[in-house]
């Protein structure tokens, strides 16, 4: 029987409203540009590599594709370390490569969202260089947050804070100051009370917008404020256990709101207004500012990430973010992976947590030292299926990282000599780092790079990728990258409302719920069959026989008659 207890977003008109709602159920497309497609075979994926495949992401059905960082970098973290906001790393292509780029993106009715990183910079950007090169106390300096080292000699850091990365969070400049870095020692953070740092950042909102960009997604969007007026800043020991409730020194404080009310701002000067989305891990009750009309407009929800296969943790993160979304009048956001996560076939194919298995976001599993865990790849792949499929049915944003439609799992094992990410270097035999679900994508059987370029990819990619590559699955159609197609074409006709009603089934171990229109999602998460309800199938994560919905498996079924002409059905 039906939950009486109907989401808080059910009053919601369906659809959007006009053009500038496009956002509220989106399927967006990350794309690490570095690792997509490479046009001039140097190894490296470019903006023309990506324009190249524009034909591929219309094909897959998305609205919207998100670029993740393609400034001028040193890579130092994958390009989080900017050198130059206002301009294309000169290895992946120039401002006209990326004005083709939008204009063939638009189109084919793709929206562009960038990535923008606003707590720090490289120490390559202008102004670091002129910081480095200015005296203590100067203009210059306070772009970025310089404080004087403390003991006997001032050659101690003024706190035992540490990077995210690894090591100290401060770095000496050789003047008896040292600059906070909260991660890597290559990327200073910005002083957000510098009015000169607030005006440069509403300049580059403009700046990408003028050139057609719909919208922004914004990198460590809660550590932008911070407070280090004490003469003796805390101890880390003290820092670590703070909860983030608007006082942690650097995380999360009420102050970053003031930010993003001038971001908002200048994002609505456009017609439509362009779109932000905030990076905030952040308790999901404080979520709720980032995403208010009058903020950056919508947070990422990644509660997913953190929940094993398992329906109960499943239901307790969608009806807590359905609520969420609710108070804020945006819409959630749904991700399974990303580029600093472990991609979620693998994570799936790993002991939960509660039996002693692998520890969020699973990379424990990747270390080369010690016992690994058995990793069950096709259980993995089964239940990530599964589970995309039941995203993909959830009212709110999908967001889907590039290669998670081909089925690609973690890549563990990278040669130390070839690993990119700053993560490991700074803990080695503590953390493998993020290269493992970077590895470049495989579009065709063969080649040097698998179809990624004409020479070799600037990662390994794995002798397997032959086989789950784009060719070899644009023909079968039981494959991963065909469920991804059938869905995203049945999710963009079916939708309606941002409405969703819970479905008793009588089973805690199986999710069923109902959307306007008729039509319903159920999975089952158990490991063996169960009755599939009433209904005709319009799409399955797996072959469904004989009336029963296999193990680890979703299905969408409509009741009544089909809202759009012929027959939509998958079972494969």
């Amino acid at each position: 029987m039906l939950n009486t207890a109907q989401t808080a977003m059910e009053d919601r008109p369906d659809g959007p409203a006009d053009e500038s709602n496009w956002w509220r159920q989106a399927a967006v497309y990350q794309i690490y540009p570095r690792s997509f497609a490479d046009s001039n075979g140097d190894g490296i994926g470019d903006l023309a590599g990506i324009t190249s495949r524009i034909p591929y992401l219309a094909s897959l059905g998305v609205d919207a594709v998100w670029l993740s960082p393609f400034y001028p970098s040193a890579l130092a973290d994958g390009g989080y370390d900017v050198d130059n906001y206002r301009d294309v790393d000169p290895k992946l292509g120039t401002l006209a490569d990326f004005d083709v780029m939008i204009g063939a993106l638009h189109d084919s009715g793709i929206k562009l969202v960038v990535d923008i990183v606003p707590n720090h910079s490289s120490n390559q950007h202008q102004w670091f260089k002129e910081a480095l090169a200015a005296p203590k106390g100067s203009p210059e300096r306070d772009r970025y947050i310089f404080r004087d080292g403390i003991g006997p000699d001032g050659a101690q850091p003024p706190s035992d804070w540490e990077s995210m990365f690894g090591g100290s969070a401060w770095e000496p400049v050789g003047d008896g100051q040292f600059y906070l870095h909260l991660f890597a020692r290559e990327q200073p953070d910005f002083n957000w009370e510098n009015q000169e740092v607030r005006a440069d950042f509403l300049t580059t909102l403009r700046f990408w917008s003028d050139r057609g960009v719909d919208g922004f997604r914004v990198d460590v969007a809660h550590g932008l404020a911070k407070d280090l007026t004490a003469d003796r800043l805390p101890a880390w020991a003290t820092v670590d256990s703070t909860v983030m409730d608007g006082s942690h020194p650097f995380w999360d404080r009420d102050e970053v709101h003031s930010i993003y009310a001038e971001w908002r701002k200048v994002l609505n000067e456009y017609d439509p207004p362009r779109t932000a989305v905030a990076e905030a891990w952040v308790e999901p009750n404080r979520r709720v500012r980032y995403a208010s009309q009058d903020n950056l407009g919508q947070a990422f929800n990644f509660d997913l990430l953190s929940a094993d296969f398992d329906a109960g943790q499943f239901r307790a993160v969608i009806t807590e973010n359905l609520a969420l979304s609710g108070e804020s009048g945006s819409s959630s956001t749904w991700v399974l992976s990303n580029h600093d996560v472990v991609r979620h076939p693998t994570r799936y194919g790993l002991p939960p947590k509660d039996a002693g298995g692998t520890v969020w976001p699973g990379r424990a599993w990747l270390l080369t030292g010690g016992l690994r865990p058995v990793l069950k790849r096709d259980l993995g792949l089964r239940r990530a299926r599964a589970a995309t499929l039941l995203m993909l049915a959830l009212p709110g944003s999908a967001y889907l990282y590039q290669g998670e439609e081909l089925g690609l799992h973690e890549i563990p094992d990278i040669p130390d000599e070839m690993r990119q990410d700053p993560t490991f270097f700074r803990n080695r035999n503590v953390d493998v780092g993020r290269d493992g679900c970077r590895i470049p994508l495989p579009w065709s059987a063969d080649g040097p790079s698998f179809g990624f370029g004409r020479g070799a990819a600037h990662l390994p990619q794995p002798a397997g990728f032959a086989r789950l590559s784009v060719d070899a699955q644009k023909g079968d159609r039981s494959s991963t990258l065909w469920m991804y197609k059938d869905a995203l074409r049945l999710r963009s006709s079916l939708r309606t409302s941002e409405t969703l009603r819970w479905v008793d089934s009588g089973n805690s171990d199986v999710l069923h719920f109902q959307r306007d229109g008729g039509w319903e999602s159920v999975t089952n998460f158990q490991d063996q069959p169960i009755a599939l309800p009433d209904g005709e199938i319009l799409i399955s994560s797996s072959v469904v026989t004989g009336g029963k919905l296999p193990a680890n498996c979703t299905a969408w079924l409509l009741r009544g008659e089909p809202k759009t002409p012929g027959k939509h059905v998958r079972e494969g």
